[in-house]
């Protein structure tokens, strides 16, 4: 005869799956953001090293929109390190978000483990 399935442990079983389907696909997306502001961040960084190579007299140009204004090449490095520092620090807060994601479904899975042994523990006791 099959033993009835304990419905709070069925219940826990499926919130954790939930739980674990919502976080995954959170993980997923903070790694696709993390790789598109790495992918910027270079080109920052190509952007800085190829401009610290000119000139100071050199014209220099910015992209507003869709037009070019001419800008001087000093303000333009301060607008890249400026970016630079956003999309670090953007990076460093996805990265640390995503620790913790991973973090919380790690504890739900312990939680869920710690309640079927202490449901084998109880059945064995009887």
């Amino acid at each position: 005869m099959a033993k009835p399935v304990d419905l709070e442990l069925k219940k826990a079983f499926v919130e954790l799956q939930v739980k674990m389907v919502e976080t995954s696909k959170k993980i997923q997306v903070i790694d696709s953001q993390i790789g598109v502001l790495k992918r910027v961040l270079q080109h920052a960084d190509i952007t800085q090293r190829e401009i610290s190579t000119l000139p100071p007299e050199t014209k220099t140009y910015e992209s507003v929109g869709r037009m070019f204004l001419l800008t001087d090449l000093a303000e333009i490095k301060s607008n890249l390190s400026n970016r630079t520092a956003l999309l670090t620090s953007r990076t460093v807060e996805l990265e640390n978000s995503k620790e913790y994601l991973e973090k919380n479904l790690k504890e739900s899975e312990n939680n869920i483990r710690e309640m079927v042994q202490q449901k084998k523990e109880q059945s064995e006791a009887k």
